[in-house]
């Protein structure tokens, strides 16, 4: 990387992860030249690393290089639609976004590159590429339990983090989501060979603990990653938008940015 700053819009900016990649940006290399918010925000007309928070997307991708995004999921097309008027790689960390968003955000890699991920620790991304080739060395004779525990506050469960190991299980084991269940409650019975099941716990401040048991006769192999600051995320998000600067349309993963997988 040259010794010029890239410029970075942050969106979501007042956000607690918005605000945490603003405080990184400058020793990830870049400047933060805009920070966008939703218009209800009170934040609007604060500043943020001496870019104004607006709610304008012109005022707020002028001179972008990269955009940032953890916000609400409320809007995101038309927001995507702002960053392909403009050209501009995004790094798009917002979760909840239903099919048609999906949709929309894979149409548009055809223009401009796009990573998408649940969680972008690098830790969480090595960890997951690591359980992809243990689910196909171990195989379905050992039962995988997938254990996740987050602060008291957050408002979906399971994770999109504790899927995202769900799903690189699967994909080791060459098997679809259809082996996923949540939680057991009553008279389960047995339990059947090849489920993975995936349990919620909520308490406390935990920023976010992922634990998952390979449990067979005789032995049990566990891979757990615990973060204890948030601000390995956006420590992760900034490597991610770097790493898009300069690279073709298309998407992306985070495997891409840690060269793992290959």
């Amino acid at each position: 990387m040259s010794n010029k700053l890239l410029n970075l819009c942050i969106v979501g900016a007042a956000g607690r992860m918005g605000r945490m990649v603003a405080a990184l940006a400058e020793e990830e290399g870049f400047r933060v030249s805009g920070a966008l918010e939703f218009s209800s925000s009170p934040a609007l007309g604060q500043t943020l690393c001496g870019a104004k928070i607006t709610s304008d997307p012109e005022e707020a991708l002028t001179d972008a290089d990269v955009v940032v995004e953890f916000a609400l999921p409320e809007g995101f097309v038309n927001r995507l639609a702002e960053y392909l008027k403009r050209g501009v790689p995004c790094v798009i960390g917002t979760t909840g976004l239903d099919a048609s968003a999906e949709e929309a955000l894979t149409k548009a890699s055809g223009n401009i590159p796009v990573i998408h991920a649940s969680n972008f620790s690098l830790g969480v991304n090595l960890l997951g590429g690591l359980l992809k080739q243990a689910a196909a060395v171990l195989g379905s004779d050992y039962d995988v339990e997938i254990l996740e525990m987050h602060h008291r506050h957050k408002k979906d469960a399971p994770s999109g983090t504790a899927l995202y190991l769900a799903e690189k299980v699967e994909e080791g084991r060459k098997v679809g989501r259809e082996k996923e269940i949540y939680g057991r409650y009553g008279k389960t019975g047995e339990r059947p060979r090849g489920e993975i099941a995936i349990h919620a716990l909520r308490g406390g401040d935990v920023v976010g603990d992922h634990t998952v048991v390979f449990a067979a006769e005789g032995e049990r192999v566990e891979f757990t990653h615990r973060a204890s600051s948030r601000s390995n995320f956006a420590k992760g998000a900034l490597k991610a938008a770097a790493f898009l600067c300069g690279k073709k349309a298309g998407q992306y993963t985070m495997s891409d940015v840690i060269g793992f997988e290959k």
